[in-house]
């Protein structure tokens, strides 16, 4: 190596020492201090749900099967209340009151005041609108009543009435239907076993031959269709019943009118008619003059 280069690094060696310098020492990383037991139970505990009472629950405007389970026992009530001889209107406050639903919310109280009272098939509303009362299936209030609708069905052919829709309808049903046993008639219809009432016309009872009462209980017709019972009375040559039942009517063709046909008259020159009767006459009285 070069010897001058040497020199020239000692040199510069000497004056590196000579030279007085201060180094700055990086402090190191002091620890985080650690979480405190309050906030570590902080973070461990779950995010939990408002609490709800009683009051908070009925007052919340919630579902609508909230809505329609307050609708439902107004409506209970109301029925109640008819068939116990009440039948004045309440207004909204009075039915909340009686069915100790105070505490509902506000929008619910609107909703069924506004909404839900007037469209329910079983409440009548008052021709004001504010006041409300049972809507029964038919307008009976005792005993009379009772017997001339059922007379009324008798008459017009309309049937029987359900009982259910009886006892819904008239207060003190089962006194009433007690007191009128032996105006009224009991059926219970096989398919869902329900009483029907019927009207029970005195007028119409006849003694029936017991011969005769054996020989139509012996007839059993059920699985037979009117055509298959026709096939059997001819066989036995009876042709009575032919004139009996519903008759197909027959569509009648109509005849078309003999019109004799008449001919239209030209149309032409119709603005000269004057003037031909004019000519006519004329020609009329020409013809009688005798040539002198």
């Amino acid at each position: 190596m070069d010897p001058a280069l040497l020199r020239e690094r000692e040199a510069f060696k000497k004056r590196a020492m000579a030279t007085p310098t201060v180094e700055k020492k990086s402090k190191p990383d002091r620890p985080a201090p650690p979480p405190s037991s309050d906030e570590s139970k902080r973070k461990m505990r779950p995010p939990t749900a408002p609490k709800l009472d009683a009051t908070t629950y009925k007052t919340m405007s919630g579902s609508s099967q909230y809505r329609f389970g307050v609708l439902a026992k107004i409506v209970k009530f109301m029925r109640t209340r008819h068939q116990d001889g009440d039948d004045h209107p309440l207004t909204i406050d009075e039915i909340l009151d009686e069915t100790n639903q105070l505490d509902i919310g506000q929008s619910v109280k609107n909703w069924l005041a506004s909404e839900a009272l007037h469209n329910n098939p079983k409440v009548e509303a008052s021709p004001c609108g504010t006041k409300f009362s049972f809507k029964p299936v038919y307008k009976i209030k005792d005993g009379k009543t009772l017997m001339r609708l059922l007379k009324q069905h008798d008459l017009k052919g309309l049937g029987g009435i359900l009982l259910d829709d009886v006892q819904e309808s008239l207060p003190h049903c089962e006194k009433v239907l007690k007191n009128r046993a032996a105006e009224i008639l009991f059926i219970i219809r096989p398919i869902d076993k329900k009483k029907i009432l019927f009207y029970n016309d005195r007028t119409a009872n006849f003694s029936v031959d017991d011969e005769f009462q054996k020989l139509w209980r012996s007839a059993t017709v059920d699985a037979m269709d009117d055509a298959k019972i026709d096939e059997y009375l001819e066989k036995q040559g009876i042709r009575s019943m032919q004139d009996h039942g519903l008759k197909k009517p027959v569509p009648k063709r109509k005849k078309a009118a003999n019109k004799k046909r008449q001919f239209k008259k030209p149309r032409d020159n119709e603005h000269l008619a004057d003037v031909l009767e004019v000519y006519e006459d004329n020609t009329l009285t020409l013809k009688g003059v005798n040539p002198t």
